[in-house]
Formats: C-alpha cells, structure tokens, sequence
C-alpha cells in the first residue's frame, strides 16, 4: 500500500472513531509524517458532525486541462531554449573571442531566435496566466498531479543544470580557457536555472 493511501485510510478511520482533525494531525506529526503528507491526507476527507468521515472531491487531469498545461509546459521550454540561445549569440558579437569569429552565424540565430520568441511568446504569457489563475483558484493540496510533478521536474534538472555549470567553469579555470565570453554564458545558464528553480519552488514544497 503507498504512504498516501495509508495516511488517507488512516484519518478517515480516525474520524469514523471520533477523533479530531487536530488529534490525528499531532497523533501524525509525533509518528514522524511531514507537514505536507499530513496535509494531503487530512484534505482527502471532511468531518461534518455526521458519523462517517465525508471524501472531499480529488482533482483530476481532464482533456482540456491536460492539453493547456501540455502546451505551457512546451513553449516553457521552447521560450527558455531561445532566450538562451539569442543571447549566446549576442556574447557572441559583443565578446568575440580572438581565434572565433562570429560572423554570419550569430546573425542567422538572432533572427531565428527572435521570429520564434515574436511567435511564441505572447502565447506562453497566455498560458502562463491561464496556469497561474487556475493555481490560485484551488489550495495547494488540491493541485493537480501534473503541475506538481512537472514543477519537481523542473527544479531537478535546474539543479543539474547549475552543478554542470559549476563544473564547467571549473575545468575551463582548470585548462586555461576560462575567457569573458565563456563566464558571460556560464552567467545567462546559471540565471536561467536559478529562475526556474525560484518559480516552481511552491509546487516543490507541496509535491506528494
């Protein structure tokens, strides 16, 4: 049996026995379960003076919801690809390397970049504030499993990302090729990972 369903079997057969909601969340807190698991468990059910404990309604992904968090999640990265990518190509031009030369390349990824980002940004505003509206609409305990999952996801590799930045710049220090252009691209992905894990942090703290 999975730790949540015993923590949700549990507190509804201490509410069907009479309990508190406050008893069973301390008799849970003394027994070692975390703040969240308590939280998740407690909000499965109600106790409403009737004799058997009331379920509350779960969420779940519906097809509509499922292809908007979908496509968020899709330009999510798409946006962090290409602002990543738009300015490497600037440091590119502004900090050229003498034995590199930027030339025509540069250009060509600064114009696709900045097609794909006319493109796809407004729509990522979009579903930026459709995901944020819908969040704020339900407790946290009553978010869908999806975005608290793919929060996670973001918050590991974010993580990744900046250890493999670190050890990065660490062998160029190493190897005598630590130049300005290359800390000044080590600085946009350490930027970028840091955003991210500051924006899913919340979904982190609350995962199951």
């Amino acid at each position: 049996m999975k730790p949540k369903n015993t923590l949700s079997d549990f507190v509804r057969d201490g509410l069907r026995e009479g309990h508190s909601p406050d008893e069973l969340r301390d008799a849970l807190a003394r027994a070692g379960w975390q703040g969240a698991d308590i939280d998740a468990a407690m909000a499965v059910w109600v106790a409403d003076g009737l004799r058997l404990p009331v379920p509350r309604p779960q969420p779940s992904v519906m097809g509509r919801a499922l292809v908007m968090f979908g496509l968020f999640a899709i330009t999510l990265v798409v946006v962090i690809w290409h602002v990543v990518q738009l300015s490497f190509a600037l440091i590119d031009i502004w900090l050229p390397e003498p034995d590199r030369h930027a030339g025509g390349w540069a250009q060509t990824r600064i114009r696709w970049s900045m097609a794909t980002l006319f493109v796809v940004l407004p729509l990522f505003a979009w579903l930026t504030w459709r995901v944020e509206l819908t969040a704020r609409q339900h407790s946290e305990s009553h978010r869908a499993p999806i975005e608290l999952r793919f929060g996670a996801m973001a918050v590991l590799v974010s993580i990744l990302v900046l250890i493999s930045n670190a050890v990065a710049v660490v062998y160029a220090a190493l190897s005598g090729n630590l130049t300005a252009q290359f800390l000044a691209k080590a600085g946009v992905v350490s930027v970028v990972a840091v955003l991210l894990i500051a924006w899913f942090r919340t979904p982190v703290r609350k995962a199951p």
